[in-house]
């Protein structure tokens, strides 16, 4: 089996849905939700999702509302991670941010646009308690006390006197590592696999990935270019931000990102048919963007 065919075909029909969820035109905001939303992304969280469901035999109709909804929330948070008042970056996704092409107070209103369309989206999954457990996990991910805490802890920066890596840690498992989790358990609820030794594998597998994302993320802030990510370049070394690279080094950095990648995999060991996560956690390891 194609494994990156099958990835190429979970994000060409979360492409589809996207366009169709926010197909209306009613104005400045909802091109502009519509400019994020649609320009393109490696759909990571979606592709999840689907992967898990698909594995578990469940419901793919509700995991594609739930993969909406988790890619609306996600583009909702780039939209203000961007803003001068957060991370102040002009590119994303290889064209300008929401807000230098449309404004501030556009793109903010877009982005908020975007979250609340989120939750409207898994109010169509028929199941009312699927429906239900998908809202909880992606507001408990996205929440105070999961991306938004992270987005805190990042703002507010590392205290160097203390563990660093622990903070870190606890800063991108948050920011990022939430909300990755939050999309392969979706996968699981839409295949009536709530709770039980399979969840609880898939939760470890989550944490895990996520916190590689985000180690390789700083990694090729610091090797990559412009324009092969699509966004700035070098603006933690240029903000003097701590992160896993300035901590050990893009050599060190991967070498624990391999590791965890490592712990990721032996979590999947007791859960049939994991050979699309295996391949997708080294390929998040070997990523280029």
């Amino acid at each position: 089996m194609d494994y990156r065919d099958k990835l190429k075909g979970y994000a060409e029909a979360v492409n589809r849905s996207l366009a169709d969820e926010v197909s209306a035109d009613n104005g400045e905001v909802s091109r502009a939700m519509r400019y994020s939303l649609l320009s393109g992304g490696k759909r990571t969280r979606a592709s999840l999702v689907l992967a898990v469901c698909e594995m578990l035999g469940g419901d793919m109709d509700a995991a594609l509302l739930a993969a909406d909804a988790v890619e609306m929330l996600h583009c909702y948070s780039l939209i203000h991670d961007d803003l001068p008042c957060m991370d102040d970056d002009d590119y994303r996704r290889g064209q300008p941010s929401c807000h230098r092409q449309f404004g501030e107070a556009t793109a903010m209103l877009a982005g908020d646009a975007l979250l609340t369309n989120a939750f409207f989206t898994l109010s169509k999954i028929d199941d009312a308690e699927m429906s239900r457990s998908c809202a909880r996990l992606l507001s408990e991910a996205a929440g105070f006390k999961g991306m938004i805490l992270g987005q805190e802890l990042d703002l507010r920066g590392v205290d160097t006197e203390n563990d660093i890596t622990g903070q870190l840690d606890r800063i991108n498992r948050n920011k990022t590592g939430r909300l990755i989790t939050a999309s392969i358990l979706m996968g699981a609820v839409c295949s009536g696999a709530g709770s039980g030794r399979t969840y609880e594998a898939l939760e470890r597998y989550g944490d895990g990935i996520g916190l590689v994302f985000q180690i390789v993320d700083d990694v090729l802030d610091v090797t990559s270019s412009l324009e092969e990510l699509g966004k700035n370049t070098g603006s933690d070394a240029d903000n003097n931000k701590v992160t896993y690279c300035s901590v050990y080094g893009a050599e060190g950095a991967m070498k624990r990102a391999a590791e965890v990648t490592n712990e990721c995999i032996r979590a999947l060991e007791d859960v049939e048919n994991s050979g699309f996560l295996e391949w997708y956690a080294e390929e998040l390891l070997n990523r280029k963007k």
